[in-house]
């Protein structure tokens, strides 16, 4: 996977420079969304003297090139992770846990958005919030 983002940076005429090398296989790592936080103090240990300025510079450069999502979880958290399938997430408002949802849920809505609106989708990621089984189980 890293391959072919390096080579879609480069069919664009950009250069994969460590900075950007570096969130990505964090990301890659992770396997799941992180938020610009965690991904400078995890850069850091990579790249020692970067910066979260180059961070945010890096994560936003990513993301407007379609390598990276940057998805709202709630609370004006901001969290990024890798493109790849599209999905969506449940989080429980209590708990702060989540859940993918894979997009074949929804396949038949966001056609139906489509058609209704003329709206080309081109984002996949929507967030429901809600609780959580255990919290609901706590709640009674």
């Amino acid at each position: 996977m890293m391959d072919t983002d390096i080579e879609q940076l480069r069919q664009r005429g950009f250069r994969m420079t460590p900075q950007r090398l570096a969130i990505l296989r964090v990301l890659h790592q992770a396997g799941c969304h992180l938020s610009p936080l965690e991904i400078c103090h995890q850069v850091q240990e990579i790249l020692p003297g970067m910066t979260e300025a180059t961070v945010y510079r890096t994560l936003s450069f990513l993301t407007e090139q379609g390598l990276l999502l940057a998805a709202h979880i709630g609370g004006g958290q901001l969290v990024y992770e890798i493109t790849g399938h599209d999905h969506h997430h449940l989080i429980c408002r209590r708990c702060g846990s989540s859940q993918q949802i894979e997009h074949t849920l929804l396949r038949t809505l966001y056609q139906q958005f489509q058609e209704s609106t003329g709206y080309q989708i081109d984002g996949m990621h929507v967030t429901f919030f809600g609780l959580c089984p255990e919290c609901q189980k706590n709640n009674k």
